[in-house]
């Protein structure tokens, strides 16, 4: 019902955080070879082969596995018990936005329309590559963590950053940087209380490929401080490590 080339991504999964996703399918050689495809891709696969079993999972998924919920899954139509269609219906019915890969033989374009307006968020026909499947759950957990993802806000004190948004404000206003401050204030807020050497912070900000005095990192820190500071003189945010370099915070 598939076909089983070796998968060779030219990608790879951010092993900062591992995808849990959910195999439903009756058929055991289809299962356990797309767990073990997703697993080989740096994923955590959990199979179960029936409908029901599948939405205890889903809807209750820390009490009968013990950990986190589950970030996608691969859900054929034809189940013993509870169908595919109906668990997509039930699933958005309580708000259960998990992204939803269908499995299925019925390759109509009704069967694909119906598939797609019950809830699910993508429609493979078997028999299909397995390559195309890898192709497709990435697309499904890349687009969610886009649209789960708030845009991040460095913030310590009275000072807030919107990276996102190239937006600096103090103490409620907003402050104008250019772009080397910004990136010097973005990494010192992005690693509070470590000290910085004037080289570290050239590699960091400027590149490898300066050419120039490393003087240029203390008049830059002076602009800051002349922007955030209440009192430059006496700097609470940027401070000065005699001997090492700077610290934020």
């Amino acid at each position: 019902m598939y076909t089983s080339e070796a998968v060779k991504s030219p990608y790879k999964t951010d092993t900062r955080t591992t995808n849990r996703i959910l195999i439903v399918e009756d058929e055991e050689l289809i299962r356990e070879t797309i767990a073990l495809a997703l697993s080989e891709e740096g994923y955590m696969p959990v199979t179960v082969d029936n409908g029901r079993t599948a939405l205890d999972y889903l809807t209750n998924s820390e009490a009968n596995s013990g950990e986190a919920k589950f970030d996608l899954v691969v859900l054929d139509l034809m189940l013993p018990q509870i169908n595919g269609l109906d668990i997509c219906r039930l699933l958005r019915h309580q708000g259960n936005t998990t992204p939803i890969l269908i499995l299925s033989a019925k390759g109509s374009e009704t069967d694909r329309v119906l598939g797609l307006e019950v809830g699910a968020d993508d429609y493979l026909t078997k028999p299909f590559s397995m390559r195309e499947l890898i192709a497709r759950c990435r697309a499904l957990l890349r687009r969610q963590r886009l649209t789960a993802t708030p845009d991040p806000i460095l913030e310590y004190k009275e000072i807030s950053m919107y990276p996102q948004e190239c937006r600096v404000l103090a103490r409620g206003e907003e402050v104008n940087l250019s772009p080397k401050e910004f990136r010097l204030l973005e990494l010192f807020m992005s690693y509070t209380r470590r000290v910085w050497s004037r080289e570290q912070l050239l590699d960091q900000v400027w590149g490898p490929d300066f050419v120039g005095d490393s003087k240029t990192v203390d008049v830059h820190i002076r602009w800051l401080r002349e922007k955030l500071e209440q009192d430059p003189s006496h700097p609470e945010y940027i401070v000065t490590i005699r001997g090492f370099g700077y610290r934020f915070g």
